[in-house]
């Protein structure tokens, strides 16, 4: 009942300044919308890279020459590692016995032209058939190619989303022709779209084809080869790895006090290692987009402070007639959390909408997470609590004779 009588009292004391009231809603409004839009925005990208990695499989795991780099003297070391050959593959699908399956994977870039239509450094990969097995390879029409294929090095591709669309204009692809680098190839299937996550390369520009046709027209690959490995299960992993890392260090001769001249990477250790690379960017721009919040606090404090002191004879009629000093002090928070709490509400919802249209443009999709909800209506409470409690706390402590005789 109270409580009620309360609220009342605050929204109507807010309803009878307008324009001071609604100042003070746009500046937190303004605020939370600045935390909400960078939140979202760095959560969908961060969700599409752990949904593209997801596409790995948690049993699956890299073989690389060079690894994740955090450092200039990191770099240099690396780059004095031999480059991984093909004659790898056989140990360790005959040494690995937690390894399911494995595949050599490489590339370069090329020209791939449809009559008149051409597309310029197209990423040209190349893998074994049983990569779909290995990787969630998204097919959006036709297939991938078959062992069968790969052993007669036929010349068949599995072509990315933008081939199709810049050669393929209007006409179903299957069974048609394209050329590599002027090397006719049969277009079997299609991969889904996947667009630019990150507004860069766009990551539908490529074309897969069976490693063997690969060496064929491009030679053996050199330091691009790499490796993908699937492991038997998620808890056969580690020791996969292990077994992986004793085949080479055995077969690249690496002396047992050295350390490994590979790296061995899983979906886990990438997402892990970005998050890292990341954590203090995000916080930056999360802290400077707080600055504001700030400033509409201290907006908050100010207005509440002049309404303290304009309402001080109400305060003492209030008092006089039996309000306690609680009734005073929740009756001016009402009043600041009202404001707070309405202008985050909007701040969450404009900044989801405002970071929904910038993921829109970079081919992301972002949906509205708990963190971010609740980041935003924690941000304002907090607010309207600490910038609003000393003018309430102030407002409480007035003494009702000095309030009714203020002029």
């Amino acid at each position: 009942m109270i409580a009620g009588s309360l609220f009342k009292i605050s929204f109507d004391a807010l309803i009878a300044n307008k324009l001071r009231s609604s100042l003070t809603f746009l500046g937190i409004m303004i605020g939370v919308t600045s935390v909400m839009t960078i939140i979202s925005a760095l959560e969908g990208m961060m969700g599409a890279v752990a949904e593209d990695l997801s596409a790995l499989g948690p049993s699956t795991f890299f073989v690389q020459r060079m690894g994740m780099i955090t450092s200039e003297e990191q770099f240099l070391e690396m780059i004095k590692r031999k480059p991984l050959d093909l004659e790898m593959e056989e140990f360790i699908v005959n040494g690995c016995p937690d390894c399911d399956k494995v595949t050599p994977r490489s590339g370069t870039q090329a020209k791939v032209k449809r009559g008149n239509e051409a597309l310029n450094q197209v990423s040209i990969r190349a893998a074994r058939a049983n990569m779909i097995d290995i990787v969630d390879v998204q097919v959006e029409q036709g297939r991938f190619y078959t062992s069968e294929e790969e052993l007669y090095h036929q010349k068949v591709a599995f072509i990315g989303d933008k081939i199709r669309e810049v050669l393929f204009a209007g006409v179903d692809p299957i069974g048609k022709d394209i050329k590599i680098n002027n090397q006719k190839y049969t277009v079997i299937g299609i991969s889904k779209k996947r667009g630019s996550p990150f507004g860069g390369e766009n990551e539908d520009n490529f074309v897969y084809i069976p490693f063997a046709t690969y060496m064929k027209q491009f030679g053996r690959p050199g330091r691009y080869l790499s490796y993908i490995i699937k492991a038997k299960s998620v808890e056969k992993l580690e020791d996969a790895m292990d077994q992986v890392r004793v085949i080479l260090r055995s077969y690249r001769h690496v002396p047992y006090n050295e350390p490994d001249d590979f790296s061995l990477l899983t979906a886990d250790m990438i997402l892990d290692f970005l998050n890292q690379i990341t954590r203090v960017f995000r916080l930056g721009l999360i802290g400077i987009s707080s600055i504001s919040l700030v400033v509409g606090g201290i907006v908050v404090m100010n207005i509440m402070m002049v309404s303290v002191t304009e309402r001080t004879r109400e305060i003492g009629i209030r008092k006089s007639l039996g309000a306690k000093q609680k009734h005073i002090l929740v009756q001016f928070l009402f009043e600041s959390l009202i404001l707070t709490m309405t202008g985050g509400i909007m701040g969450i919802v404009l900044g989801y909408i405002i970071a929904k249209s910038l993921m829109g443009m970079i081919d992301m999709n972002i949906s509205p997470s708990a963190l971010a909800i609740i980041s935003g209506v924690s941000i304002s409470t907090g607010i309207g609590l600490i910038f609003g409690i000393y003018p309430a706390m102030k407002a409480a402590r007035l003494d009702p004779i000095k309030a009714l005789s203020y002029e």
